[in-house]
């Protein structure tokens, strides 16, 4: 069979179908008239048995029907603070729908609106590379006092991976301690797998240079870098990056200033280093929603994160000019999978007794993932 027919064909397989579940032909369509209602009476059969959370970045259409929004790990909390709860819907992407998984109970049920709606950061580090880098480190004796720390944003398999081997999971306001906890017990950090993230964290907040920092490339031999950079290094960063937090540049940060006087930049520590250096306030997603609501009226902003929250901020904030801080509109488009006619489709399906797009997590995987999120939860 021809390449292109090939392609063809993966491109025509439902992503559901494979999990026993699809929904062709059974979701409403975005411009039913009645969506709205139907979502609402849909929440309203499903009562204290459910809970809907909604991801910052998610669009407005979906965030109305939240019970809680907030940022992946504060998300993931609330499902487990929830007992009550039988039925999560998690309206955010699959790496958080496998933590809700992982840190709920056992009578309660993680559901993901649409199982396409993934991480492209996530999917930068699979579980096979993650031991082949593993082993490489081995083989020149530096596994051992290697400590992994794992970003939030990674699937099960990593989290587990990280668990295994002594290390823990961080998020983007606690990684500073999360690292600095890991050279407590060890000599060396794998970052995964967000190198912006780690580098921001070595550099600016442990006081590393940058000559410290080497990135594993997973598509090279030996991860792109000679035994000697390996063994010299502090922090092995994995070669991922968010492909939204990635785009934002100095030219972005010069233009926003010379464009309107007086602004602030505040930026995700997921950015480049070249402009976390730059801006004027650098902070986790939970942080850029507070700073800017704190703020004082008339205070302006140029925020570096992705547009759907942005544009929230913007609207909550009138007395304040809040804008994107690159010129070209980027949401993020596998959070952005998530919409209404997905969340009234499988609210509607559970009124009906059947559950759709369940994520479950394997007992072995999710023991490690959790022994790494546990130590996590006991950083000071």
């Amino acid at each position: 069979m021809a390449l292109v027919d090939l392609l063809l064909l993966g491109a025509q397989k439902d992503p559901n179908s494979e999990r026993g579940v699809s929904c062709t032909g059974e979701l409403p369509a975005s411009s039913d008239p009645k969506l709205i209602e139907r979502a609402q009476i849909a929440r309203k059969s499903l009562g204290s048995k459910a809970m809907v959370l909604g991801h910052h970045y998610q669009r407005d259409e979906v965030i109305d029907f939240a019970d809680i929004r907030g940022d992946s790990f504060k998300l993931a909390q609330a499902a487990a603070d929830n007992s009550d709860a039988e039925f999560i819907f998690f309206c955010g992407v699959h790496f958080m729908a496998e933590s809700a998984d992982i840190l709920t109970g056992a009578n309660q049920k993680v559901i993901l609106p649409d199982l396409s709606a993934g991480c492209s950061m996530a999917d930068m580090a699979t579980a096979q590379q993650v031991n082949e880098c593993w082993a490489t480190l081995s083989k020149l004796n530096i596994a051992g006092k290697t400590i992994p720390i794992t970003y939030m944003n990674s699937s099960a398999a990593i989290k587990s991976f990280t668990g295994k081997n002594g290390g823990a999971v961080c998020t983007s306001s606690n990684a500073e301690r999360a690292m600095k906890w890991a050279f407590e017990k060890g000599e060396k950090v794998l970052f995964l797998p967000d190198q912006h993230l780690g580098r921001n964290t070595a550099v600016l907040k442990l006081g590393l240079s940058l000559k410290d920092c080497v990135v594993w490339n997973p598509w090279k031999i030996n991860g792109g870098l000679t035994d000697a950079e390996l063994i010299s290094a502090k922090v092995i960063l994995w070669r991922g990056h968010c492909s939204v937090h990635g785009r934002f540049s100095v030219e972005n940060v010069t233009q926003v200033r010379t464009k309107l006087p007086g602004v602030k930049v505040l930026v995700h520590p997921e950015c480049q280093h070249e402009v976390v250096s730059i801006a004027d306030v650098v902070g986790s997603t939970e942080m850029i929603i507070r700073t800017v609501t704190e703020s004082p009226a008339g205070s302006k902003w140029a925020i570096g994160t992705e547009l759907n929250l942005v544009q929230r901020l913007a609207n909550e904030n009138p007395n304040k000019e809040v804008i994107f801080l690159d010129k070209a509109v980027c949401y993020c488009s596998t959070m952005n999978r998530i919409d209404l006619p997905h969340l009234v489709w499988a609210m509607e399906s559970l009124v009906n007794g059947k559950i759709v797009n369940q994520i479950t997590v394997d007992s072995e995987t999710a023991k490690f993932a959790k022994v790494a999120l546990d130590r996590m939860l006991a950083l000071p």
